[in-house]
């Protein structure tokens, strides 16, 4: 994994006014923290940090901070809900050849066999690997599989040097039959029908419940 470098800027500024004055100014407010050392507050471009965190969750960076570097990866990003840009970021200082325990993406490859439903049920999953190199996606394939087939944990191949964080049996992807156009419409009448969400009926629905009572009516007699 490359090291991205970007330029810090100290920050004396503290509190909601400071950080929104500091994102109008398309910077980031971030603490720099790890190794025993006390944190440090920074600000970094915002656009360059998106840029870095675009490729990979674990991107490694080089801080610069006037005539210090620091070797950091994201601890933890927060992001406008609605925009996505970066509105604070954590970043932990870590040494070459250090051990870290990151989450790591995960995507599928392959087609399943037609009629059956890849459910990816964990989209990322925790491994140990050295600072310098993180994974930065593992893929798994579902080629040719079925349903019930099953991918876990410990199918995943890892680079060396790396080994899970997580129990070796956890569900990674899980293979079904596609549900029918039937159990879709009766799971979706169920879930409205828990809501309590009625619908008018439609006229075909209205002839042939006429139909039906016309049917059930006893005949008259002469």
């Amino acid at each position: 994994m490359a090291e991205i470098k970007i330029a810090a800027e100290t920050r004396t500024e503290f509190g909601k006014g400071a950080a929104r004055r500091i994102r109008r100014a398309d910077k980031v407010p971030v603490v720099l923290y790890g190794h025993g050392a006390d944190p440090v507050h920074l600000t970094l471009p915002g656009h360059q940090l998106m840029l870095a965190l675009k490729g990979s969750a674990n991107a490694l960076l080089t801080i610069e901070v006037g005539s210090e570097s620091h070797l950091a990866i994201p601890k933890q990003v927060q992001r406008d809900p609605l925009k996505g840009f970066i509105e604070h970021a954590d970043l932990l200082i870590v040494r070459k050849g250090e051990k870290v325990t990151v989450d790591v993406r995960i995507t599928t490859v392959g087609e399943a066999v037609s009629g059956n439903l890849v459910v990816l049920e964990n989209a990322s999953i925790a491994i140990e690997a050295e600072a310098t190199h993180i994974p930065e996606s593992f893929e798994v394939s579902v080629e040719g599989l079925v349903a019930g087939d099953q991918i876990l944990a410990k199918d995943v191949q890892l680079p060396e040097g790396s080994t899970l964080a997580v129990d070796d049996d956890i569900l990674i992807v899980n293979v079904t039959g596609a549900p029918t156009e039937a159990q879709l419409e009766a799971e979706l009448a169920e879930a409205e029908a828990d809501l309590g969400i009625e619908h008018e009926p439609t006229d075909a629905e209205e002839a042939a419940a006429e139909g039906d009572a016309k049917a059930e009516a006893p005949a008259e007699s002469e």
